[in-house]
């Protein structure tokens, strides 16, 4: 009787199950799918978290702007992890090393894409490794969030999937060729990157000054480039210092910067040094120390030790936590407030997760006040902010604004 009394309770079991298929066929849902039924079907989005993927330079020539950049970003998603996540979800933030080479990007990007599975891209750095990286994010349709580039190839034609939280370098350049006017100089060398940053960087230098009044005097008198990733900056130096240009404008990043600064006023030069955001501001100042006194670098970011904006307090405040108090630096505080306002997307994107909700949602971002830095998205326009301003480092080796 009670092998008879088991027997029936399983037939029942059997009946019920089948009985919950059928339902779900009926509903179009897979057994899987009634299995996961309290999950989100989004690739990259479970229950209580959200994967998300980097590729940087984490070793080599550039790794202080790819370890800055992933610094900054993890210490805001720590905080908001420890307070439970965005809808109970942390975030975990995956990165992998491309050594600023596009190749490398590619392998990365294809990883994290395919085997990873992610939800979004984030916090790529540099051009030529976004550039090569964004094609495969278009094509799978994964948001890619906030590359630490200004480049205008990154943002036109614009796509849907691909949003920037910083001023590009068409807007940096321009602000550097106004001061140039300003100050009176009228000679300008670019030294830049053979890569697409380099390119990037010149052609906005090239703009800027054929958008000046015909009478300004300034003009573009040497353009040198050098080998991304490299010390070697001889050719460019001949090059630049037979022009006798008053002012030399860099896009490059901090070892090659140091090395062609060194090198110029070890030979006499006394004109003036311009940087894009892209150098490396604090690794910059490392480079050159006292030596560098009186080097410009445009920024895109509220100084990293300027207490006075809530954004910049909440940084301090969570480095020092971390026992980081000294570790301020421009591309870090880039990773938290991209980091913020990718957080900011996604509670306003709601519980039931997508891709394509968060794409939309950031669209719908208009005046998002994250703490003195605005950010400001809009289905015809991706690019979050054009702030811009300029910092210099003093006699003591020291970035001020």
């Amino acid at each position: 009787m009670v092998l008879q009394s088991r027997v029936k309770r399983r037939r029942l079991a059997g009946v019920l199950v089948a009985c919950a298929a059928a339902m779900a066929t009926g509903f179009g849902l897979s057994g899987a799918a009634l299995a996961a039924n309290t999950s989100p079907a989004e690739v990259g989005v479970t229950a209580d978290t959200i994967l998300i993927g980097q590729s940087a330079a984490l070793t080599g020539p550039t790794a202080a702007l790819g370890k800055q950049m992933n610094a900054g970003a993890r210490l805001y998603f720590d905080a908001i992890n420890q307070q439970g996540g965005v809808f109970g979800r942390r975030i975990e933030l995956q990165a992998l090393d491309d050594g600023y080479e596009p190749d490398e990007a590619i392998k990365n990007t294809k990883k994290l894409i395919e085997e990873s599975r992610v939800f979004a891209l984030f916090g790529y750095v540099g051009t030529p490794t976004s550039q090569a990286a964004v094609p495969l994010a278009n094509q799978a349709r994964v948001p890619f969030f906030a590359p630490l580039s200004g480049a205008q190839s990154l943002r036109e034609p614009r796509s849907r999937y691909v949003f920037h939280v910083r001023a590009g370098y068409d807007e940096e350049t321009l602000a550097i060729v106004r001061q140039i006017r300003t100050t009176g100089l009228k000679r300008v060398a670019v030294v830049y990157n053979d890569d697409a940053y380099g390119k990037s960087g010149l052609d906005g230098v090239e703009h800027a000054i054929k958008a000046l009044p015909a009478d300004s005097g300034v003009q573009l008198v040497s353009r040198a480039n050098v080998v991304r990733n490299t010390v070697e900056i001889g050719d460019a130096m001949q090059e630049t210092m037979k022009a006798k240009p008053d002012a030399v404008v860099l896009v490059s990043a901090y070892r090659t910067v140091g090395a062609f600064v060194k090198e110029a006023l070890r030979r006499g030069y006394t004109g003036q040094f311009y940087n894009v955001s892209f150098v490396g501001t604090q690794a910059l100042a490392r480079e050159v120390g006292p030596q560098g006194s009186g080097v410009i670098i445009s920024q895109v970011m509220p100084h990293p030790g300027n207490a006075t904006l809530p954004v910049v307090r909440e940084y301090l405040r969570m480095l020092q936590a971390a026992g980081r108090q000294n570790d301020f630096d421009y591309a870090s505080i880039e990773g938290f407030i991209a980091a913020k306002a990718f957080v900011e997307g996604l509670r306003r994107t709601g519980r039931d997760l997508t891709r394509e909700k968060f794409v939309t949602t950031l669209e719908g971002m208009r005046n998002v006040d994250l703490g003195g830095f605005i950010v400001q998205f809009g289905p015809d326009n991706h690019v979050g902010s054009r702030f811009v301003e300029m910092t210099i480092i003093n006699s003591r080796g020291v970035v001020i604004r």
